[in-house]
């Protein structure tokens, strides 16, 4: 587990900021899953693992995680499992290092990680890592960053980070390290806030925050903000709430938040919610999905807006589960 102390200062709210529409974001993720026919479920039916991992998370954070059927979930999930130890996004699916920390992540919401074979899974994992320490997404070879964040955070939430070696893990993100001060997915790749958070999360996770020059990237990621208050991904890109969860949570990891304005920033996520139908869009006036209902709850958590749960800004995991896996408690 990360060393160092993540420090997220209080914020303020004026009350004509709006407010989040919790019983409709609740009714409509609830709403999503029961839809197993229409269009948009049959064409995201590959990556239903990552629809698990976002709608229930946002549940959790919302204390509505109740809402739904614990068994009923588990046994689905365990049915994606295949016999390498990965899991597949949906039954039947090839594995993939990014369904199996949704499976993973989603088993601690419940505290369920007891039915996993830990070995097998683990081992899975361990063996996707290559000589340079990057990591392969599944057996096909891709490497990004992204993968060496999902094996080194599953890993970690499995008291597994002994199966590999860290120090090349480290080294390997520590390479695709830019003059900007943010990082690609692979060494010489564009800086992107998505890939800068894998890489902060892992070196966070690993202890490893020296490597980064916290100025200099705490720079690149609060010009990311917008005059609307949202954030965006790269320069002369438009605002987008999955971002609030990207780059604020880089922020908080390296203790930079307090040079953006917190307060346009949950202006905009709130102005992004329908709030008739419940669910949050990229931004305002776009159609909503679970996956952008997601990030921006998960944003709100970050900005301790009232009434959610706090999140863990390395693991993505509520900080409830992330006190039970490591303290017990």
């Amino acid at each position: 587990m990360r060393q160092e102390q993540i420090k997220n200062p209080t914020l303020h709210f004026p009350r004509d900021m709006g407010e989040l529409v919790t019983e409709k974001h609740v009714q409509y993720i609830l709403s999503v899953e029961k839809r197993k026919d229409d269009f948009i479920s049959v064409a995201m039916e590959y990556l239903r693992m990552n629809g698990a991992y976002w709608g229930l998370t946002t549940l959790d954070l919302l204390g509505k995680l109740d809402a739904v059927d614990v068994d009923e979930v588990v046994s689905w999930i365990m049915k994606c499992q295949h016999e390498s130890g990965g899991f597949g996004g949906n039954i039947g699916h090839d594995p993939h290092i990014l369904y199996t920390l949704s499976a993973v992540q989603v088993l601690a919401l419940f505290d369920k990680l007891n039915v996993l074979d830990i070995e097998n899974v683990t081992n899975y994992i361990a063996g996707l890592q290559n000589e340079d320490g990057s990591f392969s997404g599944d057996e096909w070879g891709e490497v990004d960053t992204r993968f060496s964040y999902i094996a080194i955070c599953c890993l970690s939430i499995l008291h597994h980070l002994n199966k590999i070696n860290v120090e090349k893990a480290v080294s390997y993100i520590v390479s695709c390290k830019n003059l900007d001060g943010g990082f690609g997915c692979t060494p010489g790749g564009e800086s992107h806030a998505g890939q800068i958070f894998c890489c902060v999360g892992a070196l966070a996770i690993t202890g490893s925050l020296h490597h980064i020059d916290k100025d200099l990237l705490g720079w690149w990621l609060c010009e990311r903000q917008v005059k609307a208050g949202g954030l965006n991904g790269r320069p002369e890109k438009l605002p987008d709430v999955c971002y609030s969860w990207w780059v604020l949570s880089s922020l908080i990891m390296i203790d930079r938040v307090h040079w953006i304005s917190k307060e346009k920033l949950v202006k905009f996520i709130l102005d992004c919610q329908d709030t008739e139908n419940g669910g949050i869009s990229d931004r305002p006036d776009d159609a909503v999905d679970v996956y952008h209902t997601y990030f921006g709850v998960a944003g709100l958590s970050l900005l301790e807006y009232p009434g959610l749960k706090a999140i863990d800004p390395a693991y993505a995991l509520p900080v409830d589960v992330i006190n039970r896996i490591f303290f017990g408690r």
